[in-house]
């Protein structure tokens, strides 16, 4: 046998060359944050080539270009002699830069103004390009939104009304406390530690202190069973399965908005699972050991500790995904252990993922994959940074604006300080989640195998409660409610107002909270999200005693009295006090 044959039938060989590539974008990734120059050069050619070859586009964009010129300068004569003259353009809903008083005073409205009118345009220049790959002129529009936003007048000192009164008021003395808010947060990154803040709210202190023991450890999981705060309680049981993007006690925050007690409130014995922070040493963890050692394990521990009952389970953003995933593998199998499924702000078909889908395509994944290969783990940085991306002007440059320019703290609140908690994702796990569900659909397509066999959404018997939320940039509710589209059983839907987090942390009693909540039989006609809206009137205040109502009909009638915490004779005995260890993984 010829050296050249060995080569040719050796894959080591062959893997050599590929841990070289690997080795050398995992060194470009440090210098581009984790963007994949190729996949933006890729966008960006795309998109300038089209408009190249586009004279009718060009003729377009500059005859607006002409007129928006035209509107700009008739807006500052009739200024100059009206300073009431309405906006010649309004910002977008949700852009809060210019809401001062400060900016309707001459010359800032100009140029606030001007702004407005150059970000609109900019948009029609990148948007409607013919020939353009949707997936590149998103990358392309997403870019320039960036670029602007970096650019906004509302950054710039002495362009700022806000920035200039703070001043002014001050002596200056806002620019000196803005440096050292800047030198405390630059020493904070440097040194791993979390923002400013977030010391007040302790794990187990002031967060995530709904009393409950730790009854099953493994690997990758410890599950919380909660102290009971009723005489008596649903007969079934209810499991709580967040991302493991996220550290659990988004759902158990502060007593005031944990949704976790005031389900035990409400009589409900109430399991969650709290995931392992994963090192280098768990790079090859899959999506389905995420599926056995989490979702299975836990119904396992809860069957042994409250036997012969069926259980209620909840799923919470990637924690939902993996428990459809679950429950239609455990419908395959005739497992019918599920007695609801809850899926809060999760998708099951992801061809319309939304803004995250701008870090997911084929260049990129095989950037994050070398990236990922390298450390074991995607970074917890790394996966913050692409989401502060998606809202740059609320979640950056506003920030810093008012924390180092204006020179005041932004005020920390459990919500911001659990959001710095973040968490690691293992490699192999990562790439499977984003290949096989992101870029190939296989769940929404019948293609997911478990255990040899299809995960099918369709098997799955159990009704769903399904909450999508306003303004999610990571799960767009249009594309959480295709859920109509994947199911043969009944579907109650919920939308309600606020963003991926918010929308969900909505306890009753909160201020400007709405939703809307309608019912789908098997049998019923399926209705456009658009369709669904206006069928749907809105309500007043929050979902969450709705979704306690729909437990409640669908437990078995009349209470029972609390299970014990553990089955110590089954093998969970109870280990540690909530919130467990895992969740205090760094």
């Amino acid at each position: 046998m010829t050296s050249s044959s060995v080569q040719k039938d050796d894959p080591s060989g062959l893997e050599g060359f590929r841990a070289f590539d690997r080795m050398r974008e995992a060194l470009t990734a440090q210098l581009t944050g984790g963007l994949s120059p190729a996949a933006l050069g890729l966008a960006l050619f795309d998109w300038s080539i089209h408009l190249a070859a586009a004279p009718g586009k060009q003729a377009e964009l500059a005859s607006k270009a002409w007129r928006k010129a035209g509107r700009l300068a008739a807006h500052m004569a009739a200024s100059a002699s009206d300073p009431g003259t309405p906006p010649c353009i309004e910002p977008l809903p949700g852009d809060r830069r210019f809401r001062d008083p400060g900016w309707q005073a001459l010359p800032y409205r100009l140029w606030a103004q001007a702004f407005l009118l150059n970000q609109q345009w900019w948009h029609n220049v990148t948007r409607g390009v013919p020939g353009v790959t949707p997936h590149h002129e998103d990358v392309v529009a997403f870019t320039a939104r960036q670029l602007l936003d970096m650019a906004s007048p509302s950054n710039v000192p002495f362009l700022n009304p806000e920035i200039i009164r703070r001043a002014h008021e001050t002596g200056g003395a806002n620019f000196v406390q803005g440096f050292q808010n800047w030198a405390e947060d630059a020493g904070r990154l440097a040194a791993g530690q979390p923002p400013a803040g977030a010391e007040t709210f302790a794990v187990g202190r002031n967060v995530a202190v709904t009393p409950g023991r730790v009854v099953y450890r493994n690997h990758l999981i410890e599950l919380i069973q909660y102290a009971p705060a009723t005489p008596s309680v649903q007969a079934e049981p209810l499991l709580i399965v967040p991302a493991w993007i996220m550290k659990y006690y988004i759902l158990d925050l502060s007593p005031q908005n944990s949704l976790v007690r005031y389900l035990v409130e409400r009589g409900h014995t109430v399991f969650c699972i709290s995931w392992r922070n994963p090192t280098a040493q768990d790079r090859d963890l899959t999506l389905d050991d995420y599926r056995r050692l989490g979702v299975m394990a836990a119904l396992d521990a809860i069957n042994a500790i409250v036997p012969d009952r069926q259980v209620q389970a909840v799923g919470y953003c990637l924690g939902g995904t993996l428990l459809s995933i679950a429950a239609a593998a455990m419908a395959r199998a005739r497992d019918d252990r599920l007695a609801s499924v809850t899926l809060l702000a999760a998708q099951t078909d992801f061809s319309e993922p939304g803004e995250l889908a701008l870090f997911i395509d084929h260049s990129q994944m095989h950037f994050l994959e070398s990236m990922m290969w390298n450390r074991g783990y995607l970074a917890a940085d790394q996966m913050a940074g692409a989401f502060q991306l998606l809202r740059s002007s609320d979640l950056i440059w506003s920030r810093l604006v008012h924390d180092y320019l204006i020179g005041e703290r932004t005020p920390m609140i459990d919500l911001m300080a659990w959001n710095a908690d973040a968490t690691r994702m293992p490699y192999r796990m990562h790439a499977e989640y984003l290949q096989r569900l992101y870029l190939d659909n296989e769940l929404a397509a019948g293609r997911l195998m478990v255990d040899g066999r299809p995960a099918a959404l369709q098997n799955i018997r159990a009704p769903l409660f399904v909450v999508g939320t306003e303004w999610d940039h990571v799960a767009p509710w249009r594309s959480v409610y295709k859920i109509h589209y994947l199911s043969d059983t009944a579907v109650t839907f919920v939308l309600t107002n606020g963003g991926h987090n918010a929308g969900i942390v909505s306890e009753p009693g909160r201020k400007r909270r709405h939703f809307r909540i309608a019912g789908k039989q098997p049998a019923d006609p399926c209705l456009s999200p658009d369709e669904w809206v206006a069928a749907a009137p809105p309500r007043e205040g929050s979902w969450w005693p709705a979704w306690a109502d729909w437990l409640a009909a669908r437990s078995t009638p009349g209470r029972v009295a609390p299970p014990a915490m553990g089955a110590a004779a089954k093998g969970y005995a109870p280990l540690d006090d909530a919130p467990g260890t895992y969740v205090l993984q760094r």
